[in-house]
C-alpha cells in the first residue's frame, strides 16, 4: 500500500513539474516555482525508493533507483540550462512513472482478486 501511495505522489509531482515548466517559459516567476517543484519531485522519488526497499521487491527497487538517478541527472541538466536533454528526460521520467504505476497497481489488483 505504501508503495502505491509513494508512486502516485511521485507521478503527481512529475506532472506538476511539467506544468511549472510551462510557467517557466511564460512568466517571470516561473523559474522559482519550477525550482521548488523540482525539490518536491526529489522528495517524492526518495519516498518511492524507501517504499520500494521496504517491499524487498528487486524490480521495484531497481525502478526506484533508476528514477533517483534520472532525477539527479535531470536536476543537473536543468541547473546547467541544457534544455535539449532536460526536456526529453523529463518526459521519459513521467512516462516511466506511469508505466510503474500501471505495473504496481495491476499487481495489487491481481493479489486482491486471488485472495
Amino acid at each position: 500500500m505504501f508503495l502505491r501511495i509513494a508512486l502516485a505522489a511521485q507521478t503527481v509531482a512529475l506532472l506538476i513539474q511539467a506544468v511549472t515548466a510551462g510557467l517557466l517559459l511564460s512568466s517571470a516567476g516561473g523559474r522559482a516555482v519550477h525550482s521548488a517543484t523540482a525539490l518536491a519531485v526529489a522528495a517524492t522519488v526518495l519516498l518511492y525508493l524507501v517504499a520500494a526497499v521496504m517491499t524487498r521487491e528487486r524490480a521495484a527497487i531497481m525502478a526506484a533507483a533508476g528514477m533517483l538517478v534520472m532525477t539527479l541527472v535531470q536536476m543537473a541538466l536543468g541547473m546547467a540550462h541544457v534544455k535539449i536533454l532536460h526536456v526529453p528526460l523529463g518526459v521519459l521520467m513521467f512516462g516511466g512513472s506511469m508505466v510503474q504505476m500501471t505495473r504496481v497497481w495491476s499487481a495489487a489488483r491481481a493479489r486482491t482478486a486471488s485472495a
